[in-house]
């Protein structure tokens, strides 16, 4: 189920305020809507409103997603992202029932430079062309506090966060932190799956933690109000990262390697810590990630398997979703740029390939089905208000 549009969305469409195939390339694009059947829940039309009133009266946040529209023909994936203008879903986000989303701008696939993605420059691009878009519009807002995720529940908007999940591109510059804090930038992961200047990526062998740099890295971010996700780190450089910090920090997309054992699942050792100073893990939804034996056919009843076993390790305070959806061919993405990313790299258990998540396949659907999976199991309006927005904005209330 999708919510009803949002009444403050006007229709914007991405740079539709410029002149097509003279001031961009025009690409033939994913549907926002439909492109998947509906995952049925089963859900009675009592629990359906219960759903809506849910995400009307409590604070929504995603705390890992890229909003952005694919092309159609996924093979034109790279020509699409060299132009630098990837679209925004505002139309689905607009049925999402979200107060707020953690917007990971695609950075290591905004290859407008250069092939091999997490470049300066085309970070720059990436996030510079995004928001100049959203200022064209007034359904999306960037926020940069609190108090403008409040202000955006009250006033019927999404607020757009804008963070990054790998700090390769600040190269050995910290300096670059605070730039990116004054582009707008309020969360940012220490690796991503690959080694930097700042620790051990998860993809790696070897993985020898949180480095020098790092450290002044992670104190840099303290000072500025900069949240800190370690999702794609290195199990060592994770309890390191957690270890230096003066404040929680988020595990933004991942699952339980007791759930499902690859290196891009959490250990419950990293799960602890993270709880134990006041942090809190977003269950992660993209395809071939958080499966389980028990569902390995990748959909949400394997997701919540992993939310499930997180809430019974730490508690419910410190487990929340980051489902890392888009809207289109995201098993074309990851096959794209798989050398990219590393995730070619290391071993993973057998398990059936499938062409999406039934029911958490794009930021439009993932929280309608994530809370109408908590509603037909008989969780609490406080247990969801926690675990869909509540615990995010007690550890950011600390961090910003």
């Amino acid at each position: 189920m999708l919510q009803e549009p949002a009444p403050r969305y006007q229709g914007h469409k991405s740079y539709e305020y410029l002149e097509p195939h003279s001031d961009y390339r025009v690409f033939a694009l994913a549907p926002e809507l439909g492109r998947v059947p509906e995952h049925d829940l089963g859900l009675t039309d009592a629990q359906r409103q219960r759903v809506t009133r849910l995400l009307t009266e409590h604070v929504a946040i995603s705390l890992h997603e890229h909003p952005v529209i694919l092309p159609e023909d996924v093979r034109e994936l790279r020509a699409y992202n060299r132009t630098a203008r990837q679209r925004t879903g505002y139309e689905g986000l607009s049925r999402s029932g979200l107060t707020a989303v953690f917007d990971n701008f695609m950075a290591g696939a905004s290859c407008v430079t250069s092939e091999n993605g997490w470049k300066w420059n085309d970070l720059v691009y990436a996030v510079g062309m995004r928001l100049s878009d959203v200022y064209q519009q007034d359904y999306v807002t960037l926020a940069t506090s609190l108090a403008d995720i409040h202000a955006a529940k009250r006033d019927g908007r999404l607020a757009l966060v804008a963070g990054l999940e790998c700090s390769s591109p600040i190269e050995n510059e910290l300096d670059r932190i605070d730039i990116l804090y004054g582009f707008g930038i309020r969360q940012l992961g220490i690796a991503y799956s690959q080694a930097n200047m700042l620790g051990g990526g998860l993809s790696e062998r070897n993985d020898g933690g949180l480095t020098h740099f790092g450290r002044r890295a992670v104190d840099r971010m303290n000072k500025l109000g900069i949240a800190i996700d370690i999702s794609h780190s290195g199990d060592r450089t994770c309890l390191d990262t957690i270890e230096a910090s003066r404040v929680p920090v988020f595990i933004t997309h991942a699952g339980a390697r007791s759930v499902w054992d690859t290196a891009r699942m959490k250990p419950d050792e990293v799960i602890r810590a993270c709880a134990e100073r006041g942090g809190v893990i977003g269950i992660e939804a993209a395809p071939h990630t958080t499966l389980s034996e028990k569902h390995p056919h990748h959909s949400i009843e394997s997701v919540m398997d992993h939310f499930t076993y997180c809430v019974d390790l730490v508690g419910i305070d410190h487990v929340t979703f980051g489902p890392d959806t888009m809207f289109g061919d995201h098993v074309g993405v990851h096959d794209t740029y798989a050398a990219n990313y590393a995730h070619d790299a290391g071993n993973r258990p057998e398990h059936p390939r499938v062409e999406y998540v039934s029911g958490v396949e794009n930021p439009a659907e993932a929280f309608n089905s994530i809370v109408g999976w908590l509603v037909a199991h008989d969780y609490s309006d406080d247990e969801i208000a926690k675990v869909i927005g509540g615990n995010t904005v007690r550890v950011l209330e600390q961090v910003w």
